[in-house]
């Protein structure tokens, strides 16, 4: 017989300190989604609403391999302006590179729980290595069904050293095999922002640092309930998102409806073999002063199969003061954020819940 939740006299000691994480609570056979896991109503993913959405409401899928052609580097413009995620295919990142790192996700989640309680916040040799469930537990009033393990690249010497021996080699090579589309896709972007170079300060602000996580999203039991990550948009410039093949992203949309009023709505990613999904974040609205846009999304849980992602996070450095590029308002435009510290920003993000874009309201002026 499955253990009721009751039984566990910890759920938070089980679930984040001893590192069973989410897939744990999944795999001792639990019958319902413990208490603290249950979203309010308002939270919860209206599966009916979303599966209205008009069939021709997709999100741009944009082919690479005609990069020198002006209509792709408009298309990513335009996709970045009006939609702020878009997919990308033949982007030259190879099919074994992608899912050799899917591989090494699923080798580091069965792990066990010893294994991967070294890399929890209180165990971790580094804060550039963290494992860990839900996204702040600390801060949440529901948990997320999700584990997590983020990796923040400072060097290849640390990461070989200092990352877990289960991805590390895969991790890497896939960083290393989409450094050039990360170059070409913030080229296209620059084009409409009248920046013409990318000098060496502006690599630093648009590609200064990177992170990237494992995302594993276990079977859940009462799906309806809870959800896989809250709804949000990412703090990056960009994020490279690597998903597998069971879906349940979505991305909120702004669509008219039979009475041709504007109205939002939740709109399905479909995972695409061999593609990346790409999104724009809150730095990179902020530098373009709001031309392009950082949009709310989320996952959902999944009652019959565990998911996984793997996204690359491309951010400014820490150090980093972000705001409207000079470029943008060499024009008169008037700046609508002010500059910030990307540090301060990043510690605004992870200190409270997911709340949407609310993150972008510390930088408004």
């Amino acid at each position: 017989m499955a253990p009721i939740v009751s039984e566990l006299s910890n759920l938070t000691d089980f679930v984040v300190k001893k590192g069973n994480g989410v897939k744990g609570l999944a795999e001792i056979g639990i019958e319902r989604v413990p208490d603290q896991y249950i979203q309010p109503i308002k939270e919860r993913m209206d599966m009916h609403q979303a599966l209205q959405m008009p069939s021709d409401l997709a999100i741009p899928v944009i082919d690479m391999s005609k990069w020198g052609d002006r209509k792709v580097v408009d298309s990513i413009c335009d996709a970045a302006e009006k939609w702020g995620f878009f997919q990308i295919i033949n982007h030259g990142v190879s099919v074994e590179v992608m899912e050799n790192a899917k591989t090494a996700t699923v080798r580091f989640f069965s792990s066990t729980a010893e294994e991967k309680s070294k890399y929890t916040k209180e165990n971790s040799p580094t804060n550039h290595v963290r494992y860990g469930t839900s996204f702040a537990p600390e801060a949440e009033s529901s948990l997320e069904w999700k584990d997590y393990l983020s990796l923040f690249f400072t060097s290849e010497e640390d990461a070989s050293t200092l990352w877990p021996p289960q991805c590390k080699d895969e991790a890497l090579e896939y960083m290393k095999n989409a450094e050039p589309v990360i170059r070409k896709l913030m080229e296209a972007l620059m084009t409409r922002l009248n920046v013409t170079e990318i000098n060496e300060n502006k690599s630093s602000l648009l590609m200064g640092s990177k992170r990237i996580n494992f995302n594993y999203y276990p079977k859940c039991p009462n799906p309806e309930l809870t959800i896989g990550v809250g709804r949000h948009s990412d703090i990056s410039n960009l994020t490279l998102l690597l998903q597998d093949d069971i879906g349940g992203l979505y991305v909120r949309a702004h669509c008219t409806d039979a009475n041709g009023s504007i109205v939002q709505n939740w709109v399905h990613i479909p995972p695409i073999s061999g593609a990346l999904v790409i999104n724009v974040g809150d730095a990179l609205q902020i530098m373009s002063n709001g031309r392009y846009k950082s949009v709310e999304h989320r996952v959902v849980a999944n009652g019959s199969k565990d998911r996984l992602s793997v996204p690359i996070f491309v951010n400014p450095r820490p150090s980093d003061a972000i705001g409207p590029l000079a470029e943008v308002l060499e024009t008169g435009e008037r700046a609508v954020y002010k500059q910030v510290l990307y540090s301060d920003y990043t510690k605004h993000f992870f200190n409270k819940a997911h709340d949407g874009k609310k993150t972008l309201d510390f930088a408004k002026i």
